[in-house]
This record gives C-alpha cells, sequence and structure tokens, in this order.
C-alpha cells in the first residue's frame, strides 16, 4: 500500500475544515497536487500545503492509499468523511466528524476525538485510542438516520448520545459513557464496558445495548424478563434482559412485536431490584 504522510507545522486560529483527507481524494494524486487541495478556515479559502507539509506516493486507488497524519489535529475536522477505502492513522488528536458518513476503510486515531465521530457511518471501521466527546455513530441533527453499518471502537470513556437514531453497525466503548444511549434506535449494537449515568435506550424501537457495568439510574419504559447468558468482548457473562421502550410503537413479525433489549450484567452494583 502506498503512504502519503502529513505533517501539520501550523495551528489555524479558528478550526480548520478538511473533508479532503481523505484516501479517495488522494488516490492518483502526487504530493504538490495534494497540498493544494482546498480547505477552510471558516470562511477563508486555503490549501492543504498552508498547514500540512506533504510527502510519499499515493495508490492508483483509494483502497490502494493510506494516509499518515504524524502530529496533532485537535483543529481539524472531518478527516476520513465519506471515504470508501484505504486507510487514515492520526498520531494525535482529532477534533469533530472523524469519519462522517464513512463507507469503508479504516481510520485509526491514536488519541483523543471530538464530538460526531462516525456521524451517519454506513461502513468501515473506526478506532480511537482515548476518548470520545459526544453523539458517537449518530444522526445528523435534524435527520433520523443514524449509523446504518461498520465498527466504531473507542478505547477509552464516551460522552453523551451515543447511537442516537442508530439503525445498523457496531459501537464499542471499553470505559464509561454518560447519559442517552440509542436513543430513538432502531437497529444496531452498543457495548459499553463501564458504567452509563443514565437515560439508556429511551424512545427505543429495535437494536441492542449491553451494559458490563452500571447503570445509575434507568428508564422506567424498559421491563425486566429475565436472565440470559452470552458471550460479549470474549467473556462469558449472565445478562438482567430488558425489553423496551415500552412507550412506544414496535413492529411487528409473525404477529409478535419486536422490542430494543437493554442487557445489564448481573453482578452489576445498580440500584435496581433483583
Amino acid at each position: 500500500m502506498a503512504t502519503i504522510t502529513m505533517k501539520p507545522f501550523k495551528t489555524p486560529e479558528l478550526f480548520l475544515e478538511c473533508s479532503n483527507i481523505s484516501p479517495d481524494v488522494f488516490a492518483g494524486k502526487s504530493p504538490s497536487e495534494i497540498s493544494k487541495l482546498e480547505v477552510r478556515e471558516g470562511k477563508i479559502r486555503n490549501e492543504l500545503g498552508d498547514f500540512f507539509e506533504v510527502t510519499g506516493t499515493s495508490g492508483t486507488t483509494a483502497e490502494d492509499t493510506d494516509i499518515v497524519i504524524e502530529g496533532d489535529c485537535s483543529r481539524v475536522k472531518y478527516i476520513g468523511m465519506k471515504m470508501t477505502a484505504g486507510s487514515i492513522t492520526l498520531n494525535g488528536n482529532a477534533d469533530m466528524y472523524v469519519g462522517g458518513w464513512m463507507k469503508g476503510g479504516s481510520i485509526h486515531v491514536k488519541g483523543n476525538v471530538d464530538s460526531f465521530c462516525g456521524i451517519a457511518m454506513e461502513g468501515g471501521e473506526i478506532q480511537v485510542d482515548g476518548d470520545a466527546q459526544n453523539y458517537v455513530g449518530c444522526a445528523y441533527r435534524g435527520d433520523w438516520r443514524g449509523m446504518r453499518g461498520g465498527t466504531i471502537h473507542i478505547h477509552g470513556s464516551a460522552g453523551n448520545d451515543i447511537g442516537t437514531f442508530m439503525l445498523g453497525g457496531t459501537i464499542i466503548i471499553e470505559k464509561n459513557a454518560f447519559i442517552h444511549v440509542s436513543t430513538h434506535a432502531e437497529g444496531g449494537t452498543v457495548i459499553i464496558k463501564g458504567d452509563v449515568q443514565g437515560r439508556v435506550g429511551g424512545q427505543m424501537v429495535k437494536g441492542d445495548i449491553y451494559v458490563l457495568g452500571d447503570v445509575t439510574y434507568m428508564l422506567p419504559g424498559f421491563k425486566e424478563i429475565g436472565q440470559v447468558d452470552k458471550t460479549i468482548a470474549g467473556q462469558d457473562i449472565t445478562f438482567r434482559h430488558f425489553i423496551g421502550d415500552l412507550g412506544e410503537r414496535h413492529p411487528k413479525k409473525k404477529g409478535q412485536e419486536i422490542y430494543g433489549n437493554l442487557f445489564l450484567r448481573a453482578s452489576s452494583p445498580s440500584g435496581i431490584p433483583q
């Protein structure tokens, strides 16, 4: 695989919109051509080369192109937006919209990401070694189509509104999340290995949520129906099985209503009565 290396040398005063940082855009271009791609700082148009040193060789296709960013991109938005193939490795932090509307390929951020990571994602894989802020795998504001496919793996903690309007795919949070998990979800799987404060599965129609830690405040729209043994992340775990959100209309299959599933680890210290 051919590799293009980018080294940031200038920090934007505002935030840099860099939707062109993608294997789909870089494929078939020389470093000088890539350096001339347009980026925006507020309403000001700049070139990628005004902020990054670009070296290396791109592949003939997106699938053959690997992008390595050596440095902090805490003020750089839209990295990997709408990419369909190839890979991006960022040795630092990133701002909002990493992998937004992504359809394929892989992104590995070795630091933290801001909000809207994997927004409306359809395929591919995003891996974040640090923490993520809010709206991981959610829908765009005003839209009902959230994440539909692919995998987002956050190795740290995440904020609120994880998987809002989720339709498919998988989100894994290795540590804790705050509030609002799979709100309005109609599919997909969210696995949280730590704790969640509350508002888990609000207005959920379909999909699965696994919480291996504690849910501090359960929503009243969920009903416990028993216990079940499942293998999650290589562990054999007994879960308390809840269905919901009972306040929503649910589709029927063969005459039976389909509900969202919340699996809460049976050994969780939650204050929910056993």
